[in-house]
């Protein structure tokens, strides 16, 4: 689906600052020209240049409400968005009984994701206005991103019974029916919007994704080519075109149709990775290879670029890369069936026979150990299957790399990413970072119990090498089988299958280890990180990406959602215990933010982390996660000092984010 786009909410602001016009009439002669050139310049697009006319005559007359809103409207334009806040607040303080500086400081707040405070301004402005069509649009808006689809449907039928002619009204009333899986009623909303306006093609696209979803391909291809005889510019309808043209076996149309994506986003990694499955397809194995290397230059931690660049490699005969691409998929997912099969058939080409006779042993393991848990709801979704992953991937989805370099949001923020999840884990001795701060007696004593010198806990990469942690799994279920089964003994060996990848694996040794002593708090923060870093990687196999968006508009959060989510309910739950068992680590605190922030709940994430800071003043992590989390929230002020703290204790990446964040922000 496509985004809702806010900025329409703002609609009739023109016909307000004219109507603004005789409201300085008693002023002043210098405040009526200021005025008058900053109500010019608004009406110019001209905002910068009527922020700073409105400046001056606000130093005039600090107490000129309608100065303060012109201005907020301006910043608003400009993605200023917490002072166009502040200045509708001004407004608001000048003149309590102003109606359109709380329906647009609604509008603001929703946009800051701020639903709470931003509905009851909308209260407050039909309150003081009930006859007035505008604000029922708006706070319908804000109702549909906020998930409450049957209000939103009751505000949206209250605007259309005054305001029977804008067609996105009809679309917004369309998208909540949708999510109530009301396709009959969405269907006639759509179809209502496109006969009140023709020229519209958000209500095409919209129509024909419906139909796409159904099946209806013939329809959904006549909405996509009216939508582009409408805007030849959007690129949506030629993606959704493309697809479109590939299930109705028209390959070389729908390759057009890519090209034309990529003509109008020649950055876009998704139309790459779904262009080189269609090249493939149709044998043009030289070309295809080309988009793969482009979508491994920008996902390079994506698991099905090297697994289906490897096909294209053996087609071409080029065993050799073929088999380095399949170990670099196996590399970021070692439960990954599919890899192991493909190159083992390969390795008994390049006359590897114990090499192939390995790949198929493990092949077979791991089907195996899939199908034992099928009926295991904790890991029937975490284990891979032997299906097929050249199926054209929609717009809805998003080639990305980890859950933990992300939050969820859209535009150009998206490159803003959080820091890992600390847990324990083993580095070398003289590059383990020292605690200079935070020291907890506990988490000392729980290191000297397990008595090995290379653990520490950090959010950083294992230094440690491959071949050696493999070496130290196998010892460490060596001793499993000599020794007595001690939880000490399960920790250290649930700790290296983690750092091998064997995620289903570790989790059932903490599990076992945890068992034996349900009381350590360090037992289930280990545990929740494996099962967090579990899911990470299934999401990169299952095509449940994040989803695309086409404007940094949080009206986007909405509608990009995965058709298949990941719940992190588990790892959640594991760090509650932890919190429970050890109400002072704030360790713990931090991972729960993380993975709150994961899950979208940024105002939860903001509270853990502000929970870990007050526990330990220097942690440097918490406050550049907490930074990021802000950004997202729209709290740029905030966000930036959180980030400059981060900086400031030693967290090299903020400087890094804080030019990116103001690159993005110009």
């Amino acid at each position: 689906m496509k985004t809702i786009d806010i900025r329409k909410t703002l609609l009739g602001v023109a016909a307000i600052i004219a109507l603004l016009c005789g409201t300085s009439a008693h002023a002043q002669y210098n405040k009526h020209y200021f005025f008058w050139v900053g109500r010019t310049c608004m009406m110019n697009n001209d905002y910068q240049e009527a922020i700073r006319t409105l400046n001056t005559l606000l130093r005039f007359d600090d107490e000129a409400f309608e100065g303060y809103f012109l201005r907020g409207i301006a910043k608003y334009n400009l993605d200023d968005l917490i002072g166009a806040e502040a200045d509708f607040t001004a407004a608001i303080r000048l003149n309590p009984v102003y109606t359109q500086a709380y329906t647009y400081r609604a509008i603001t707040r929703s946009r800051l994701g701020n639903y709470d405070d931003a509905l009851q301004d909308f209260r407050e402005a039909i309150d003081l206005r009930p006859d007035l069509p505008g604000p029922y649009y708006s706070r319908g808006v804000t109702r549909l991103l906020n998930q409450q689809f049957d209000e939103a449907i009751a505000d949206f039928d209250k605007f259309i019974r005054q305001e029977n002619k804008v067609a996105d009204a009809f679309i917004c009333r369309g998208l909540s029916y949708l999510h109530l899986k009301d396709t009959a009623r969405a269907y006639e909303n759509f179809d209502t919007a496109i006969r009140t306006n023709r020229e519209n093609p958000n209500g095409y696209n919209r129509r024909g994704d419906l139909y796409m979803r159904q099946g209806r391909y013939k329809e959904a291809e006549a909405d996509f080519d009216k939508a582009i005889a409408c805007d030849s510019s959007y690129l949506l309808s030629y993606f959704n075109r493309a697809l479109v043209y590939n299930e109705t076996h028209r390959p070389m149309q729908a390759l057009a149709d890519f090209d034309e994506v990529l003509r109008l986003d020649s950055t876009n990694s998704l139309t790459y990775f779904n262009r080189a499955m269609l090249r493939t397809q149709i044998g043009d194995y030289n070309r295809a290879l080309e988009d793969y290397d482009k979508v491994a230059l920008y996902s390079p931690d994506n698991i099905l670029v090297y697994y289906n660049r490897a096909g294209v490699h053996a087609q071409l005969g080029d065993w050799e890369k073929a088999v380095e691409d399949y170990t670099a998929a196996i590399g970021l997912y070692p439960d990954f069936a599919n890899a192991y099969i493909y190159r083992g058939r390969l390795r008994e080409l390049l006359r590897d026979p114990q090499g192939a006779k390995r790949d198929r042993q493990t092949a077979q393991r791991k089907i195996a150990e899939y199908r034992a848990r099928l009926n295991d709801s904790t890991y029937s979704i975490y284990a891979d299957t032997t299906q097929r992953f050249d199926r054209l991937l929609s717009f809805d989805n998003k080639l990305s790399g980890s859950s933990f370099e992300r939050v969820a949001g859209g535009g150009a923020r998206e490159e803003m990413r959080l820091l890992p999840l600390f847990k324990f884990t083993l580095m070398q001795p003289d590059t383990a970072p020292q605690p200079a701060r935070y020291h907890l007696r506990r988490v000392e004593d729980f290191r000297k119990r397990i008595g090995d010198e290379r653990l520490v806990l950090s959010w950083r990469e294992s230094d440690l090498q491959p071949d050696s942690l493999l070496q130290l799994d196998r010892d460490r279920a060596e001793r499993l089988k000599r020794e007595p089964t001690t939880w000490t003994l399960l920790f250290e060996r649930a700790l290296t299958q983690s750092l091998v990848k064997q995620y289903t694996n570790s989790v059932s040794t903490y599990t076992a280890a945890i068992e034996q002593n349900p009381a350590n708090p360090f037992l289930y923060l280990n545990r929740a990180t494996t099962r967090a870093e579990m899911i990470d990687f299934i999401s990169s196999i299952d095509n449940s990406y994040q989803r695309i968006t086409i404007d940094s508009d949080p009206a986007n959060r909405l509608n990009n959602r995965s058709k298949r989510t990941y719940s992190y309910d588990e790892a959640v739950a594991d760090l509650n215990k932890a919190v429970k068992l050890f109400p002072d680590f704030a360790h713990a605190y931090y991972n729960r933010a993380n993975l709150q922030a994961l899950a979208g709940n940024l105002p939860e994430a903001y509270e853990d982390y502000t929970r870990a800071i007050d526990l330990d003043p220097a942690f440097a992590e918490a406050y550049y996660n907490r930074g990021v989390v802000q950004l997202f929230m729209k709290d740029t002020r905030k966000g930036c000092l959180d980030l400059s703290k981060a900086g400031e204790l030693g967290i090299a990446e903020a400087y890094e984010t804080l030019k990116r964040y103001a690159r993005t922000e110009n």
